[in-house]
């Protein structure tokens, strides 16, 4: 499920699961309300109000909410979302790329075995993933199943430090 489809969401059940939802999206996308109202041409007072509870959005507002964390997410191109096992995921430090012009969101899915992989692969795309990033063991299988571009992820430095692991280990 994207972003905008969180607080749409949320806000058809309350007032109260908008506001969390909102906050959880902004910090999940690395945002600040004072950047959100930038971006967004919403008020900076408005949406904290919104987010304290103190106002409960006009449907305009909520609009421009959507809206704008939709172009956030890359509009209808969707996200990137990248296969890995949690640990390589937790390396991962922006949820959010620039990429010329675009701001692109990043969407993790773990997994830890090549069967959780292709299924995180099949959910990826159907959760809106305008491409797909993920291991090379895995890579040629989910190409042939998905309709969505698919990068390999092709370790370097890591495989390196993984050889002097091991080499440590059989000392």
């Amino acid at each position: 499920m994207t972003y905008a489809e969180r607080l749409m969401r949320a806000a058809f059940i309350s007032d109260e699961n908008l506001r969390d939802s909102l906050k959880e999206v902004l910090s999940e996308l690395d945002l600040s309300a004072r950047e959100f109202s930038r971006i967004s041409a919403i008020p900076q007072s408005t949406l904290y109000k919104i987010m304290s509870g103190h106002r409960e959005p006009n449907i305009t507002t909520l609009r421009q909410i959507v809206k704008t964390i939709r172009e956030i997410e890359g509009g209808d191109r969707g996200f990137i979302a990248v296969i890995a096992a949690r640990p390589v995921l937790d390396e991962i430090k922006e949820k959010r790329m620039r990429i010329g012009d675009r701001l692109l969101v990043l969407r993790e899915y773990s997994a830890t075995n090549i069967e959780e992989a292709i299924v995180a692969a099949v959910r990826a795309e159907r959760d809106g993933a305008a491409a797909l990033v993920c291991a090379p063991i895995v890579s040629p299988t989910v190409e042939k199943l998905l309709s969505i571009p698919v990068a390999t992820i092709i370790p370097k430095d890591s495989l390196v430090r993984a050889i002097e692991v091991a080499a440590r280990k059989i000392e």
